[in-house]
């Protein structure tokens, strides 16, 4: 059975739409069954806007979903003509209304993974939500008490240990069992999800030149040094604390199969460097299989044409292959 990868609209004002379509018009997808899920008047917008055309069939409810088509199942009767670039509360419940089908049809079996298309926290606020991102969401209705941000470009694995944290909190929110839970779960997702045998973590220290030795801050002596060596006792492969600023530009990531970094721009910075526009935010701990984008909605260059589908690409064929080994090892 080909494996059917819900794709959420995101913000229909953003760029989402218009990368997907693109991708689904580039790449032959016709090896898993992709399934757009959001309204058809944004998805047939944006198709007419860029002359793209696709084998859309359009369902109602997952049994017509088939196989050689781009699959569009409607939600809700949304009907909204896409404003591109424009901040409102319609986009935002729109987004969220596609997740939550996308995260229902995961449980439940009907799809076996879910890229989600970008949103913005804006108009996702604007109707009604409160939630500090995507990570958290599906966390909260999939039961979840732990996930890990894990961004993925090929070999190279980037997993935040607090992702969508203000710097002013992120000393206080690390914790020894904080770092050994978030290890357990990447070390867990390595073997599990990406069929690694023995993985190899890099942990990077909080502090520049972590800490050197307790002059720049004691987190490395006090958290994240004890949780390496407990880990260690608990046979998961991991070694640091190492110091952020040179650890990247001195490729010592090319030595492991997954750094853990301990805040949101420590980790993201060098991978977006790095992974050159085609890296992909996998959700690791969740009890379905998440992908997305490393990239926003791009409000300033929604409707131009201009946008670049790289990302979706990779997160699209991340979340086929997952979803393929997970099928392989039932």
């Amino acid at each position: 059975m080909k494996p059917k990868i819900g794709i959420t609209i995101g913000d229909v004002n953003g760029i989402g739409a218009e990368v997907a379509l693109k991708a689904l018009s580039e790449y032959d997808f016709f090896s898993s069954v992709p399934v757009l899920i959001g309204p058809k008047s944004a998805i047939y917008f944006y198709a007419e806007k860029f002359n793209i055309v696709l084998p859309f069939n359009v369902v109602e409810s997952p049994d017509q979903i088939r196989e050689n088509s781009v699959n569009i199942l409607t939600i809700n009767s949304l009907n909204y003509t896409p404003e591109p670039g424009q901040i409102n509360s319609q986009s935002g419940k729109i987004a969220m209304s596609a997740i939550e089908t996308s995260i229902q049809l995961c449980l439940t079996h009907q799809i076996d993974a879910m890229v989600t298309l970008p949103i913005s926290k804006e108009t996702v606020h604007l109707a009604g939500y409160n939630i500090t991102g995507h990570t958290e969401f599906l966390a909260e209705k999939t039961d979840t008490n732990q996930v890990l941000m894990l961004l993925v470009n090929g070999d190279l694995r980037v997993a935040l240990a607090t992702a969508h944290v203000p710097i002013s909190d992120v000393a206080c929110s690390i914790s020894t069992e904080m770092v050994i839970e978030k290890t357990e779960i990447l070390h867990n997702s390595l073997l599990n999800d990406f069929g690694l045998q023995d993985p190899k973590i890099a942990v990077l220290g909080l502090n520049p030149h972590a800490g050197d030795g307790g002059v720049i801050g004691n987190e490395e002596i006090n958290i994240i040094k004890p949780a390496i060596k407990e880990l260690q006792l608990r046979n998961i492969n991991a070694e640091g604390p190492f110091s952020a600023d040179a650890f990247f530009g001195q490729k010592q990531h090319l030595n492991y199969d997954a750094v853990l970094a301990m805040y949101h721009d420590q980790g993201l910075a060098p991978f977006k460097l790095l992974s050159f526009g085609s890296g992909v935010n996998f959700t690791a701990g969740l009890p379905i299989i998440r992908t997305s984008p490393d990239h926003g909605t791009a409000f300033n260059i929604a409707g131009k044409g201009t946008a670049d589908p790289s990302s979706f690409i990779q997160s699209y064929k991340l979340a086929a292959k997952l979803a393929q080994l997970k099928a392989n090892a039932q």
